[in-house]
């Protein structure tokens, strides 16, 4: 098959190890060398793993994967940064106006993001190239000029991804793009961009780079040479692939099953072409890892890849997109390779995009505890500490317009993202909060909407990994009241608290009379 062929020539030939996050280790790791580490981000945006959106990357490892603090592009990405949740770095959605690159953003929290302390405290070169976040470059939050703190090199993308015919800012200088392949299209502007700064870049100071691609997100432009690839690829035919999500939330059940056949041709064509992008991503990484090592730097390198937030394609017969709470949409591919990491490890523990940037930031040397990031560093579980979190938090807010969709008045205000058979993707009481649970004797989702039904969503995903089955109508109360005092208490957690045991972490300790009387309202209705 042609993506097993894709697979030879691009992570074998790069070299790069697909391990977990924890994979054993120790700290011993840095007396290997005189030098501190350099360290490379990539990331991708709209990445899935669950649906198979990087089989070809996949093929020959063993891999587990990573879950989002936020299924959508700026708070995800904020929580990447800012080593947050959202309800502490306050992006809420993609827009200035839910905070976004705002100015309330760039005072607040670009001062703290892992990057600045790796440049103030931890003497850092530090390059970025590629998306920043959804709404930078805006002209009412310092346009192009604004450049974030933290960063020595800085060549970012106008608001979101494109391919071609865009702006960049080029150390807070506009430069212009237009549609001339060998030299617009960004995958590879971002390539050679890279390339320049390993070329330039002083030998005597330990980097971090971090290559933001706009692939694989829409509008999903291929470069010229693949964009015949992957002809007679379809999306996976999964079990959950265009059936009535019948005992989900009411946005769920409002998709149309089966899909219409017109549906199915456009998603099908939807993920071949996202697959197409994802070569040229390929041929990124390629260059990269074949310039650190031309550079005799490789060995002392750690490189990351991983994506913002999953995506669906035709699940619940739902057509395309992100922001559920569903495996599809949470968990992105985590791909590692450095100093003596060993290939083909993997571990059930739970890691989060939140713990990127205090691990990163452990790895430079740096004191994570002198933070307020709510994510930890997973170095100790390189050292085979057996102690792990057995939960993360996982939190959306949900969009919906004022007004009617003119194309379906029936769906009445509050909803968004609809494709044109009425089928909508999100709504204002699209709002919700889980937490996700993988611990030796559970691996469980519970979620909860702040909507008037108070809707609850529970999986064991054990028994039900597709997440057919909601279970909240038939698990134990205790389980509820328990998920219900664990949620709560994530949601208004900030730093250390948010690393305190789990419900199914032995040293959990459960009393009801703690519950917030504020939200104690919904232990009553759980058990309804």
């Amino acid at each position: 098959m042609e993506f097993n062929r894709y697979c030879l020539r691009s992570f074998l030939s790069c070299l790069l190890i697909c391990v977990t996050l924890w994979s054993e280790q120790s700290y011993g790791l840095f007396g290997q060398t005189n030098r501190r580490p350099n360290i490379v981000l990539i990331l991708t945006d709209d990445l899935d793993i669950a649906m198979g959106g990087l089989v070809a990357y996949f093929v020959h490892f063993a891999c587990v994967s990573q879950f989002v603090a936020s299924p959508l592009c700026c708070p995800s990405r904020a929580s990447i940064l800012t080593g947050k949740y959202p309800h502490n770095h306050h992006v809420i959605n993609n827009t200035l106006e839910g905070n976004c690159s705002s100015s309330a953003w760039q005072k607040s929290q670009e001062p703290q993001t892992f990057p600045a302390l790796l440049k103030s405290f931890g003497g850092y070169q530090t390059f970025f190239a590629g998306k920043y976040l959804n709404q930078y470059g805006h002209s009412d939050a310092g346009g192009l000029e604004h450049v974030p703190p933290g960063w020595s090199y800085w060549v970012a993308l106008e608001k979101n991804s494109k391919y071609y015919n865009y702006a960049l800012s080029v150390n807070g200088k506009t430069q212009k793009h237009g549609a001339d392949y060998s030299r617009d299209y960004l995958t590879d502007v971002l390539a050679n961009r890279s390339l320049d700064f390993l070329q330039y870049k002083s030998s005597y100071q330990p980097f971090f780079m971090m290559v933001s691609t706009p692939a694989p997100h829409s509008p999903w432009t291929a470069a010229p040479q693949y964009k015949d690839r992957f002809n007679n690829t379809k999306a996976p035919r999964d079990p959950n692939f265009n059936v009535h999500g019948k005992d989900k939330h009411w946005l769920i059940r409002q998709a149309k099953t089966p899909m219409s056949n017109s549906s199915v041709k456009f998603l099908d064509d939807a993920f071949r072409k996202r697959w197409r992008t994802l070569l040229s991503v390929d041929d990124l990484v390629e260059k990269i890892v074949k310039k650190l090592e031309v550079r005799g730097e490789l060995e002392n390198t750690y490189i990351f890849f991983t994506s913002d937030n999953g995506y669906h394609t035709g699940q619940f017969s739902l057509p395309l997109d992100k922001r559920q709470l569903y495996e599809f949409d949470i968990r992105v591919p985590l791909m590692v390779r450095g100093p003596n990491i060993k290939p083909n490890q993997t571990s059930q523990m739970p890691v989060a995009n939140v713990d990127l940037g205090p691990t990163i930031l452990d790895i430079a040397g740096y004191n994570v505890s002198k933070t307020q990031m709510d994510g930890m560093s997973f170095l100790p579980i390189m050292m085979n500490s057996s102690s792990w979190r057995t939960d993360i938090l996982v939190e959306y807010e949900g969009e919906g317009r004022n007004v009617s969709d003119p194309a379906c008045p029936l769906l009445g205000p509050g909803v968004s993202e609809c494709f044109p058979d009425c089928v909508c993707e999100d709504s204002y009481n699209n709002t919700y909060a889980c937490v996700r649970t993988v611990a030796p004797s559970a691996n469980l989702q519970y979620c909860e909407f702040d909507d008037n039904e108070v809707f609850v969503e529970v999986y064991n995903m054990t028994a039900d990994p597709y997440q057919l089955k909601n279970i909240a109508k038939t698990i134990e109360q205790e389980v509820l009241e328990k998920m219900n005092h664990r949620l709560m208490m994530l949601q208004s957690c900030s730093g250390q608290t948010c690393r305190t045991p789990g419900v199914y972490d032995r040293r959990f300790k459960f009393n009801p009379q703690q519950l917030f009387s504020s939200r104690s309202w919904r232990l009553s209705r759980l058990g309804q």
